[in-house]
């Protein structure tokens, strides 16, 4: 399963570490692709949706899930 989410607050490489190790923490996942550019986060694996956006917001980004 993938889950997309839109990422923001993102402006160099250390924020996209941060956002993957977030994501990474997070239990369920499998693989994670940030793409700094694109604002986005696919998160491969069978992680809460809602687990997700709290990790990356903790990391004090902003995510939404991609409709």
């Amino acid at each position: 399963m993938t889950t997309e989410l839109n990422i923001s607050g993102m402006t160099c490489g250390h924020c996209q570490s941060a956002v993957t190790k977030a994501l990474k923490s997070v239990s369920g996942v499998q693989d994670v692709n940030v793409d700094l550019a694109g604002g986005t986060a696919q998160v491969q694996g069978q992680a809460d949706p809602q687990a997700l956006l709290a990790a990356v917001k903790d990391e004090g980004y902003g995510a939404q899930l991609r409709q």
